[in-house]
């Protein structure tokens, strides 16, 4: 919702200065909005921002405003040249009242509204010069620019569907400066493996939220199948204990997963395997521990000797 974001970067705002913002993956609708208020915004050749045109839900149904008023448009100008009103359209105007009509002309105008702004005043603070004429850039220069924009990325019929990835290109199409951090070898591993870490943690554990800084993590978990682990108070955080069921047989065997070295497996337990596959000694059956690794490590913010 434009509202949320609206709201977010109003927030971030008055506590950075300089914001830039990563897109390894995608950042459609109201992500392609918030990426707007960004100083600086990076992106991939995998990368992908979206569409902004503004969806309504009405009746159960959801559909693109600016869709809709292009519609009520193609249907004046067929008037407008006939004379008359095609019988077709009478039961489907009948079903519009002027309330949603200005309902989808304020959404739309909305989201325009907040990229413009944001363009103008973050994305273009430190354009100054043009670079062919090397002449200033004024303030209406910017703004129209920055409308020109979130025109284009507002227009319905341009992308045909809101889920239309608008990729590097594009973008730089609409003269809107990308940084393209494939350019940089060292940056562009940085940046595929944490999200390439961040997918695993949020497909494999029951984590859906997280909340980082320089010094903290913070995790939001949902309930999984995953086990729950047994983590020892903090002054004995050497190891944890997994009970886990097999899938199969539903024979338990407890598990120690260590965080240090030569520390004795206790009894009833077997190590944690170096492969993070568990192999049932029951049945045999292989299940990946994976999972379950990966919500230990974010507990306890320590790696598992295997």
């Amino acid at each position: 919702m434009a509202e949320t974001v609206d709201d977010m970067v109003n927030f971030l705002r008055k506590k950075f200065e300089f914001i830039g913002i990563i897109i390894p993956g995608t950042a459609k609708s109201a992500g392609t909005i918030f990426t707007m208020a960004a100083d600086e915004i990076l992106m991939g050749t995998t990368s992908a921002l979206g569409p902004i045109d503004a969806q309504i839900l009405q009746n159960n149904k959801r559909f693109s405003a600016d869709a809709f008023l292009d519609g009520l448009d193609e249907i004046k100008k067929e008037v407008e040249k006939t004379g008359k009103l095609n019988a077709a359209y009478i039961p489907i105007l009948q079903n519009i009242s002027p309330a949603e009509i200005q309902h989808s002309k304020n959404a739309q105008n909305f989201s325009r509204r907040l990229v413009k702004t944001w363009l103008s005043e973050y994305k273009f603070k430190n354009w100054s010069t043009h670079s062919s004429t090397k002449e200033p850039v004024t303030l209406k220069e910017k703004q129209d620019r920055a409308d020109q924009i979130a025109s284009a990325l507002c227009k319905h019929s341009t992308w045909l569907t809101h889920g239309k990835s608008v990729r590097i290109d594009d973008l730089r199409a609409m003269k809107l400066i990308i940084t393209d951090y494939e350019e940089s070898e060292t940056l562009k591993d940085a940046i595929e493996r944490y999200y390439t870490l961040l997918e695993i943690t949020f497909e494999m554990t029951g984590i859906y939220k997280l909340y980082e800084t320089f010094n903290s993590q913070i995790y939001s978990f949902t309930s999984t199948n995953v086990p729950v682990p047994q983590i020892p108070g903090q002054k004995d955080l050497d190891m944890a204990f997994i009970d886990f069921q097999c899938p199969k047989c539903k024979v338990i065997q407890k598990i120690q997963a260590n965080f240090k070295q030569n520390v004795p497996i206790q009894q009833n337990c077997i190590p944690y395997p170096k492969s993070n596959v568990y192999i049932c000694t029951n049945c045999g059956t292989n299940t990946p521990l994976i999972p379950i690794r990966l919500k230990i490590e974010s507990q306890t913010g320590k790696k598992i000797l295997n």
